[in-house]
């Protein structure tokens, strides 16, 4: 008789979930788990398989639940009969979840039980008890998530720091680390200096910088940094900057001017094609022209050849041209001034409150899209409209703080040494603030340099 008992007594899962465990001791999963047990036993139930999800929200349906998805496979596959958890909203805050153990329960009599009393969910009362409590359960998550989302939107607004993960350079009030400050600030003034990507990597390698999980700084985590309004003293929310935010309480690293002429350079196209700002070998790699007016490419054994065809020349005997130009014009006492002529602070100005008037407009026919004010098709012809004008301010403002990114090295004490110590890629910005470089074809057969051959054009007075 016995025996009979056993084999016909019903085969339970356990499902234990908390949403945040805090401490990671999951004192709160062995509560359940002693109730959940507890009950198992005094139904007869045999407990066949324990189901655990730590610190993991219920409220999400698209987050993860490695244990429940496990659960589910399982009950599909037969394995158990009964399930016990310690409240409902624990199994599942989601309705169509809930609507699958309802379909289980009434074609496969699933027996589910809380430590709160019992769902029948093969009667109509028990199912509508069920889809009141989870219904409850997920409004009450999207009032709180409202309550938050406005909260975080209002700090914003303010000029508060974002709660949550700290930004680097900053403690979570917005005070200032010193040493990764200054690390920050050392990647915005080396990418605006004419540095690349992995070439900033490899600097802060150098230096003993690392990220805050210990590891080792990727073009994308510094693209991360350099992509960050804050950093300028924006405040930002939900990805946008806030135009009408208060001042700030924090201090920003860079200025707005910088940040905007960083941004520039990012989303240049010609980097996404891997042809201009990415790390390079030689010196004059897309930065001299061929005669034809193409770009030339470096080539093995340090020749340049254009991307035509035309001709290839010596990189050597170039490049050491073309730096000994550089490094007499760097020689001159009149770097200043020659900085000072390629920016026009009034004209920056006024390009600035130009951006700033059409960032306000593109805010604007959001505001007048979400409040229905217009149509799709109108947003969308506005909005191309604004973004096109505010490419082309920005684009200006770029040209006009070009002089910014070499300032460095043309107002150092020696600019010369400066010159020759820095990396190629900074190298390459002085270069191009200063001249265009034109490669004409060598004589035939000639093993002699001819400086004729490389034509100069300055950009600045010479």
């Amino acid at each position: 008789m016995s025996t009979t008992q056993t084999s016909t007594a019903p085969r339970a899962a356990v499902y234990l979930r908390v949403s945040l465990d805090a401490t990671g001791e999951m004192l709160a999963v062995e509560r359940q788990r002693e109730d959940c047990r507890k009950i198992a036993a005094n139904r007869g139930w045999t407990v066949t398989g324990e189901y655990v999800d730590n610190s993991i929200s219920a409220s999400d349906s698209e987050k993860v639940r490695p244990a429940y998805e496990r659960m589910v496979q399982d009950y599909r596959d037969g394995a158990f009969d009964a399930l016990v958890c310690w409240d409902l909203d624990r199994l599942t805050r989601q309705p169509r979840q809930l609507e699958d153990w309802i379909e289980a329960a009434e074609k496969r009599r699933l027996q589910l039980v809380t430590a709160n009393g019992e769902a029948d969910l093969s009667t109509d009362g028990g199912q509508l008890f069920a889809r009141v409590k989870v219904s409850v359960a997920r409004s009450e998550v999207q009032r709180k998530a409202a309550r938050q989302k406005r909260a975080l939107q209002q700090r914003a607004e303010k000029g508060r720091p974002p709660l949550g993960v700290r930004l680097t350079g900053y403690t979570t009030s917005g005070d200032l680390v010193p040493d990764e400050a200054e690390m920050v600030r050392g990647m915005f003034a080396a990418f605006n200096a004419g540095e690349s990507l992995r070439g900033i990597c490899r600097m802060l390698a150098t230096q003993g910088h690392t990220t805050r999980r210990g590891k080792p700084w990727s073009p994308s985590t510094v693209r991360s940094i350099l992509t960050n309004p804050r950093y300028a003293g924006h405040a930002v929310y939900c990805g946008k900057v806030l135009d009408t935010a208060q001042d700030v309480s924090w201090e920003p690293l860079v200025s707005p001017d910088v940040f905007a002429l960083v941004q520039h350079r990012l989303a240049d196209p010609r980097r996404a094609m891997n042809r201009e700002g990415t790390d390079r070998k030689h010196l004059g790699s897309g930065l001299y022209r061929c005669a034809c007016g193409l770009p030339v490419r470096g080539w093995s054994g340090h020749r340049y050849r254009c991307v035509d065809g035309c001709h290839s020349r010596s990189g050597r005997n170039v490049d050491a041209f073309v730096r000994d130009v550089i490094e007499e014009r760097l020689s001159r006492p009149d770097l200043g001034d020659v900085l000072a002529s390629r920016i026009d602070n009034a004209k920056a100005d006024v390009l600035l409150a130009e951006s700033h008037r059409l960032q306000a407009r593109l805010a604007t026919i959001e505001a007048d899209y979400d409040a229905e004010l217009i149509d799709g098709r109108r947003y969308a012809a506005s909005t191309a409209k604004v973004k096109a004008s505010l490419q082309r301010v920005e684009v200006e403002r770029a040209r006009l703080l070009a002089g910014v990114g070499p300032a460095a090295i043309l107002t150092a004490k020696d600019p010369v040494a400066a010159f020759r110590s820095a990396s190629l890629m900074r190298q390459r910005a002085v270069i191009d603030f200063f001249v265009t470089v034109t490669l004409h074809g060598a004589a035939r057969g000639s093993k002699t340099f001819d400086p004729s051959s490389v034509g100069v054009e300055w950009k600045v007075a010479s």
